[in-house]
């Protein structure tokens, strides 16, 4: 595929965070390129596409501190410093939203354009806290890799650097070069989630705990009934479901059969060490809670006041047909 130069979308240095969420949905950023192709471990694709297709609320006001996004936005300006201080190259605001050249759904947001060398022209700033630290062990995390061979894909660069700042005290410095092969592959996955996305149909739901939040936003409920018993692929993923219930049961049972065996060896103790490991059993500290009950009894009137109605949970209960049900059907 011929490289060619990104082109500059909007201007961001007069956009509000209204306008810049706005822009972000009208395609595929490089933050969300991992999610895009199902490797996100915090993102599934069916959450993706709610977001893209306006089925989810734009965030009314910015992460706070206690969400990671906070830190790494705060933190992005002197992990560029220290990057520059540290390799003598000179990096600078790009200011735009760039989209690329033959797939306009791909745009990217780049933290840094690196000055003046020939080798590596883009800067990826990172932060990661004592956990996330952990992903960085082996090198750049893979959803991370992805969404910089996205960015070199937008942009038509050959290599990108990955800055990234980990528990606030070491910075490590990664070279990403351009891979044609994953580009590729990249961008044709990107346009059969982008085809989910212009039809507006949802993609498969992948398991995770993202997807199981978008179905239960995507689908609140009624009281309507349907019959899947002449569909014979639901009927076998019944099944498999039914039976993989049944066999988690008993292995639940004899985990928890094995811990309480444990922990009565251990009694009072809040630790027991063994030839591969160990187990930590410790009491937590007492807490306070509030007694909504006793308070709603003595003052209903200052309870009510508090009171806020929550929407119920769907709850998902299976329940298989056996055999004795089978023959009082029948009968």
């Amino acid at each position: 595929m011929k490289k060619q130069s990104a082109l500059r979308l909007v201007d961001t240095r007069t956009m509000d965070r209204e306008q810049w969420l706005e822009v972000r949905k009208g395609g595929i950023g490089s933050s969300d390129a991992a999610a895009a192709v199902g490797l996100c471990p915090y993102k599934s694709q069916l959450e993706l596409w709610m977001e893209k297709t306006g089925r989810t609320p734009t965030e009314a006001a910015p992460p706070g501190m206690d969400d990671p996004r906070y830190w790494g936005t705060l933190l992005e300006p002197y992990v560029a410093v220290a990057y520059s201080q540290k390799t003598d190259r000179k990096v600078r605001r790009c200011n735009a939203v760039l989209q690329h050249p033959t797939f306009p759904f791909m745009l990217a947001n780049i933290d840094r354009e690196i000055v003046g060398d020939p080798e590596v022209k883009v800067l990826e700033c990172k932060t990661a806290g004592e956990f996330g630290s952990r992903l960085w062990k082996g090198g750049v995390p893979e959803y991370i890799q992805l969404q910089v061979q996205h960015q070199l894909a937008v942009t038509g660069h050959a290599a990108a650097d990955v800055a990234v700042l980990l528990c606030g005290q070491a910075l490590e410095i990664h070279r990403i070069q351009r891979d044609e092969d994953l580009i590729a592959r990249l961008i044709l996955l990107e346009c059969r989630f982008w085809e989910y996305v212009t039809s507006d149909t949802p993609p498969p739901a992948d398991g995770s705990d993202s997807a199981g939040r978008a179905l239960r936003q995507l689908f609140s409920g009624n009281d309507t009934s349907l019959d899947f018993s002449e569909n014979a692929e639901l009927c076998a993923t019944f099944n498999a479901l039914a039976e993989l219930k049944g066999e988690l049961e008993v292995r639940e049972q004899e985990a928890e059969r094995l811990k309480q065996s444990l922990q009565q060896a251990m009694g009072d103790a809040s630790k027991a060490l063994f030839a591969n490991g160990a187990i930590t059993y410790r009491r937590a500290k007492d807490s306070q809670v509030l007694d909504t009950k006793q308070l709603a009894a003595d003052h209903p009137a200052l309870a009510s006041r508090y009171t806020t109605t929550r929407p119920g949970a769907r709850r998902f209960l299976l329940a298989k047909h056996t055999q004795d049900d089978a023959r009082r059907t029948t009968c």
